[in-house]
Protein backbone atom coordinates (compact mmCIF):
# COMPACT_ATOMS: atom_id res chain seq x y z
CA UNK A 1 0.00 0.00 0.00
CA UNK A 2 1.48 3.43 -0.95
CA UNK A 3 2.63 5.58 1.83
CA UNK A 4 -0.54 8.38 1.87
CA UNK A 5 0.37 11.88 0.61
CA UNK A 6 -0.89 14.00 3.84
CA UNK A 7 -1.84 12.52 7.53
CA UNK A 8 -3.53 14.84 9.57
CA UNK A 9 -4.96 14.12 13.41
CA UNK A 10 -7.36 16.02 15.41
CA UNK A 11 -6.61 19.47 13.79
CA UNK A 12 -7.56 22.26 15.59
CA UNK A 13 -7.62 26.33 14.79
CA UNK A 14 -8.18 28.24 17.49
CA UNK A 15 -8.51 32.06 16.76
CA UNK A 16 -8.51 34.20 19.97
CA UNK A 17 -9.75 37.17 20.54
CA UNK A 18 -11.06 39.81 22.69
CA UNK A 19 -14.57 38.42 23.21
CA UNK A 20 -13.22 34.84 23.57
CA UNK A 21 -11.78 31.66 21.58
CA UNK A 22 -13.42 30.98 18.75
CA UNK A 23 -13.17 27.57 17.58
CA UNK A 24 -12.77 27.29 13.56
CA UNK A 25 -12.01 23.64 13.53
CA UNK A 26 -12.34 21.29 15.75
CA UNK A 27 -10.62 17.90 15.73
CA UNK A 28 -10.41 16.91 12.61
CA UNK A 29 -8.70 14.02 11.08
CA UNK A 30 -7.81 12.27 8.04
CA UNK A 31 -5.10 10.99 5.26
CA UNK A 32 -5.06 11.48 1.94
CA UNK A 33 -4.03 9.71 -0.71
CA UNK A 34 -3.45 9.86 -4.78
CA UNK A 35 -7.16 11.17 -5.40
CA UNK A 36 -10.12 13.55 -4.79
CA UNK A 37 -11.26 14.24 -1.79
CA UNK A 38 -14.24 15.99 -1.02
CA UNK A 39 -14.44 18.47 2.13
CA UNK A 40 -17.91 20.03 1.61
CA UNK A 41 -20.21 21.95 4.46
CA UNK A 42 -22.33 25.11 4.44
CA UNK A 43 -20.65 28.52 4.69
CA UNK A 44 -18.24 28.91 7.98
CA UNK A 45 -18.33 24.83 8.47
CA UNK A 46 -14.38 25.37 8.44
CA UNK A 47 -14.07 23.73 4.79
CA UNK A 48 -11.17 26.74 3.92
CA UNK A 49 -9.75 27.16 7.39
CA UNK A 50 -8.51 23.22 6.82
CA UNK A 51 -7.01 23.97 3.81
CA UNK A 52 -5.35 26.85 5.03
CA UNK A 53 -4.05 25.40 7.98
CA UNK A 54 -2.68 22.05 6.10
CA UNK A 55 -0.49 25.42 4.38
CA UNK A 56 0.40 26.88 7.19
CA UNK A 57 -1.76 30.28 6.32
CA UNK A 58 -3.62 31.09 9.07
CA UNK A 59 -2.46 34.72 10.23
CA UNK A 60 -2.86 35.66 13.50
CA UNK A 61 -4.74 35.88 16.01
CA UNK A 62 -5.07 32.22 14.65
CA UNK A 63 -3.21 28.99 16.28
CA UNK A 64 -3.06 25.71 14.57
CA UNK A 65 -2.83 22.79 16.39
CA UNK A 66 -2.67 18.55 16.19
CA UNK A 67 -1.45 15.33 17.29
CA UNK A 68 -0.32 14.80 14.01
CA UNK A 69 0.42 16.81 10.65
CA UNK A 70 2.42 14.54 8.28
CA UNK A 71 3.20 15.41 4.54
CA UNK A 72 4.85 12.20 2.84
CA UNK A 73 6.53 11.02 6.08
CA UNK A 74 7.78 14.40 6.52
CA UNK A 75 6.21 15.60 10.74
CA UNK A 76 5.29 19.26 10.41
CA UNK A 77 5.19 19.28 13.32
CA UNK A 78 8.77 19.32 14.26
CA UNK A 79 9.63 22.10 10.95
CA UNK A 80 10.74 25.04 11.43
CA UNK A 81 8.79 27.97 9.51
CA UNK A 82 11.17 27.93 6.68
CA UNK A 83 10.84 24.28 5.78
CA UNK A 84 7.40 24.65 6.11
CA UNK A 85 7.82 27.39 3.70
CA UNK A 86 9.59 25.81 1.18
CA UNK A 87 6.59 22.71 0.87
CA UNK A 88 4.13 26.00 0.14
CA UNK A 89 3.54 26.16 -3.43
CA UNK A 90 6.51 23.80 -4.62
CA UNK A 91 4.85 20.40 -2.89
CA UNK A 92 1.43 21.56 -1.47
CA UNK A 93 -0.25 24.26 -3.68
CA UNK A 94 -3.83 25.77 -3.15
CA UNK A 95 -6.34 27.42 -5.87
CA UNK A 96 -7.64 29.92 -3.75
CA UNK A 97 -12.10 30.74 -4.67
CA UNK A 98 -12.25 33.75 -6.91
CA UNK A 99 -9.44 34.33 -9.06
CA UNK A 100 -9.77 38.17 -9.22
CA UNK A 101 -8.44 38.65 -5.83
CA UNK A 102 -5.54 36.46 -6.38
CA UNK A 103 -4.02 37.59 -9.38
CA UNK A 104 -1.82 41.24 -9.20
CA UNK A 105 -3.86 43.26 -11.20
CA UNK A 106 -0.90 45.16 -12.47
CA UNK A 107 0.75 42.10 -14.07
CA UNK A 108 0.20 40.07 -16.79
CA UNK A 109 -1.02 36.49 -15.76
CA UNK A 110 2.26 35.08 -17.75
CA UNK A 111 4.19 36.84 -16.01
CA UNK A 112 2.59 35.71 -12.75
CA UNK A 113 2.71 32.37 -13.58
CA UNK A 114 5.90 32.66 -14.90
CA UNK A 115 7.25 33.55 -11.75
CA UNK A 116 5.75 31.07 -9.74
CA UNK A 117 8.06 28.50 -12.21
CA UNK A 118 10.84 30.75 -11.18
CA UNK A 119 10.72 31.05 -7.38
CA UNK A 120 11.12 27.36 -7.07
CA UNK A 121 12.95 26.21 -9.66
CA UNK A 122 16.49 27.86 -11.06
CA UNK A 123 15.11 28.75 -14.29
CA UNK A 124 15.91 31.45 -16.69
CA UNK A 125 13.23 33.79 -18.04
CA UNK A 126 12.70 32.11 -21.48
CA UNK A 127 12.56 28.91 -19.70
CA UNK A 128 10.07 29.98 -17.53
CA UNK A 129 7.66 31.60 -20.31
CA UNK A 130 8.25 28.12 -22.49
CA UNK A 131 7.18 26.14 -19.10
CA UNK A 132 4.25 28.92 -18.56
CA UNK A 133 2.64 28.78 -22.66
CA UNK A 134 3.16 24.51 -22.24
CA UNK A 135 1.15 25.22 -19.12
CA UNK A 136 -1.71 27.25 -19.99
CA UNK A 137 -1.92 24.58 -22.62
CA UNK A 138 -2.32 22.14 -20.75
CA UNK A 139 -5.29 23.58 -19.13
CA UNK A 140 -6.79 24.40 -22.48
CA UNK A 141 -6.92 27.85 -23.05
CA UNK A 142 -6.43 28.44 -26.60
CA UNK A 143 -4.00 30.96 -27.77
CA UNK A 144 -1.49 30.83 -24.65
CA UNK A 145 0.90 33.41 -26.70
CA UNK A 146 -2.05 35.74 -26.30
CA UNK A 147 -3.19 34.82 -23.04
CA UNK A 148 -0.04 35.28 -21.33
CA UNK A 149 0.06 38.86 -22.23
CA UNK A 150 -3.50 39.82 -20.81
CA UNK A 151 -4.15 41.34 -17.56
CA UNK A 152 -6.37 39.91 -15.06
CA UNK A 153 -8.97 42.15 -15.64
CA UNK A 154 -9.08 41.26 -19.36
CA UNK A 155 -9.75 37.57 -18.79
CA UNK A 156 -13.30 36.17 -18.05
CA UNK A 157 -13.98 33.93 -14.79
CA UNK A 158 -13.41 30.75 -16.28
CA UNK A 159 -10.35 31.61 -18.05
CA UNK A 160 -8.79 33.44 -14.47
CA UNK A 161 -9.48 30.42 -12.97
CA UNK A 162 -7.52 28.36 -15.28
CA UNK A 163 -5.05 30.82 -15.32
CA UNK A 164 -4.78 30.38 -11.47
CA UNK A 165 -4.95 26.87 -11.71
CA UNK A 166 -1.86 26.72 -14.30
CA UNK A 167 -0.19 29.03 -11.87
CA UNK A 168 -0.24 26.44 -8.87
CA UNK A 169 0.40 23.35 -11.06
CA UNK A 170 3.33 24.73 -12.49
CA UNK A 171 5.56 23.72 -9.62
CA UNK A 172 4.51 20.08 -10.29
CA UNK A 173 3.10 19.86 -6.53
CA UNK A 174 2.14 16.49 -4.62
CA UNK A 175 -1.18 17.92 -3.25
CA UNK A 176 -3.75 20.46 -4.77
CA UNK A 177 -6.23 21.82 -2.53
CA UNK A 178 -8.89 23.41 -4.43
CA UNK A 179 -11.06 26.17 -2.63
CA UNK A 180 -14.60 26.16 -4.19
CA UNK A 181 -12.61 26.85 -7.85
CA UNK A 182 -16.20 26.57 -9.96
CA UNK A 183 -18.79 28.15 -7.79
CA UNK A 184 -18.61 31.45 -9.45
CA UNK A 185 -18.98 29.67 -12.43
CA UNK A 186 -22.03 28.41 -15.09
CA UNK A 187 -22.46 25.00 -15.80
CA UNK A 188 -20.51 24.70 -18.89
CA UNK A 189 -17.66 26.03 -16.96
CA UNK A 190 -17.46 24.08 -14.11
CA UNK A 191 -17.58 20.89 -15.92
CA UNK A 192 -14.49 21.68 -18.08
CA UNK A 193 -12.47 23.01 -14.71
CA UNK A 194 -13.53 19.87 -13.01
CA UNK A 195 -12.82 17.64 -15.99
CA UNK A 196 -8.99 19.63 -16.23
CA UNK A 197 -8.58 18.62 -12.67
CA UNK A 198 -9.80 15.30 -12.85
CA UNK A 199 -6.93 14.71 -16.02
CA UNK A 200 -4.22 16.27 -13.88
CA UNK A 201 -4.50 14.18 -10.67
CA UNK A 202 -5.16 10.90 -13.25
CA UNK A 203 -2.10 11.74 -14.96
CA UNK A 204 0.19 13.65 -12.44
CA UNK A 205 -0.76 11.34 -9.49
CA UNK A 206 -1.48 14.10 -7.11
CA UNK A 207 -3.74 14.03 -3.92
CA UNK A 208 -6.52 16.64 -4.79
CA UNK A 209 -8.57 18.02 -1.91
CA UNK A 210 -11.99 19.43 -3.78
CA UNK A 211 -13.45 21.88 -1.02
CA UNK A 212 -17.33 22.85 -1.85
CA UNK A 213 -20.43 23.47 -0.44
CA UNK A 214 -22.41 21.52 -3.27
CA UNK A 215 -23.00 18.06 -1.94
CA UNK A 216 -24.10 16.48 -5.53
CA UNK A 217 -20.82 18.32 -6.90
CA UNK A 218 -18.54 16.66 -4.65
CA UNK A 219 -20.29 13.41 -4.66
CA UNK A 220 -20.32 13.01 -7.88
CA UNK A 221 -16.80 14.17 -8.48
CA UNK A 222 -14.67 13.25 -5.53
CA UNK A 223 -13.58 9.37 -4.20
CA UNK A 224 -14.32 10.17 -0.83
CA UNK A 225 -16.30 12.55 1.10
CA UNK A 226 -15.75 14.57 4.15
CA UNK A 227 -18.41 16.19 5.53
CA UNK A 228 -18.02 19.58 7.70
CA UNK A 229 -20.39 21.23 10.03
CA UNK A 230 -19.23 23.56 12.93
CA UNK A 231 -15.37 23.07 12.67
CA UNK A 232 -16.73 19.13 13.27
Amino acid sequence: MDQPLLELDNLRVDFHTPTGIVHAVRGLSFTLGRERLGIVGESGSGKSMTGRAILDLIPPPGIVTADRKVFRGQDQLTMDKRERRKLRGRRISMVMQDPKFSLNPVRTVGDQIAEAYRVHHKASAREAKERSLAMLEQVQIREPGRVYDLYPHEVSGGMGQRVMIAMMLIAEPDILIADEPTSALDVTVQLQILKILDDLVTQRGMGLIFISHDLHLVQSFCDRVIVMYGGK
